[in-house]
């Protein structure tokens, strides 16, 4: 693969929903990832809608989020920290987490993780 800058459109990317007993009103896009030639990192949109969240769930690998639009509540085992638009939130690897949309509208977020755990 020849050595090129990519630049795509957010809402091109193809979504997955989320809508379970552990996930409420969640929608995933993989902007960049190993289908698209990133080697190190994969970052992925997420969408929450109103009153949804992410599953409780921990992994290996560390990520880093920063928020786009809305109100967050991380919630911890260690309790819950709040979090809103143009904050960043590091999540280390083995730590249990979840989002929570705690505002009105949708909260976006995009998350980094290494590309060791892209499931693209």
């Amino acid at each position: 693969m020849s050595e090129r800058i990519l630049v795509g459109k957010a809402l091109d990317v193809e979504p997955q929903f989320f809508d379970n007993k552990n996930v409420k009103s969640v929608t995933k896009r993989v902007l960049i990832g190993k289908k698209k030639g990133a080697t190190n990192f994969v970052m992925r949109l997420f969408t929450v809608g109103e009153g949804g969240y992410s599953p409780h769930h921990s992994h290996p690998w560390e990520h880093e989020v920063f928020i786009i639009s809305g109100e967050a509540a991380v919630v911890t085992d260690q309790g819950v920290i709040n979090a809103g638009k143009g904050s960043y939130v590091f999540v280390p690897s083995g730590v249990k987490h979840q989002f929570r949309n705690t505002g009105n509208g949708d909260l976006e977020f995009l998350c980094v993780i290494p590309s060791s755990a892209d499931e693209e």
